[in-house]
């Protein structure tokens, strides 16, 4: 099986996504596009100039899809599908971690809840859904 390796990028002064920018070679491609698949408008000529700039946080595609079958990206924040003593559901955002050599479910330093897997849900994100961290336990 082939493994998948794309990223999408947070850009902070328009505050929106845009993904596939690893394809990113010039301004016209048409390979870079917004969440809704249009393509996106940008100025950097290249997959590096994103990886370098300041403006953007780029996020790899952890390979995982989600039990909808949506793509699981770092940033996202995930509901794991268990509850907490209080009956609310737990959730944390997906990071990569050296010592765990792969992606996992963040809470908050304090090691591993669970490896991330395909029993979690995409509910949203770092940046566009902060409360979601706010309300967290």
């Amino acid at each position: 099986m082939k493994r998948e390796i794309k990223f999408r990028a947070w850009d902070k002064v328009h505050e929106c996504y845009l993904y596939d920018v690893q394809g990113a070679y010039d301004t016209l491609s048409g390979h870079v596009k917004y969440g809704d698949g249009e393509n996106a408008c940008y100025d950097e000529d290249c997959f590096g100039n994103f990886l370098d700039n300041d403006r953007y946080v780029v996020e790899q595609f952890t390979g995982i899809h989600d039990k909808n079958g949506r793509e699981i990206y770092e940033g996202d924040v995930l509901d794991i599908g268990l509850r907490n003593q209080d009956g609310k559901p737990v959730i944390a955002p997906v990071s990569y971690a050296t010592y765990a050599a792969g992606y996992v479910l963040d809470n908050g330093g304090n090691g591993i809840w669970q490896r991330l897997t395909e029993d979690c849900e995409v509910i949203g994100n770092i940046f566009e859904d902060k409360q979601l961290l706010d309300k967290k336990q």
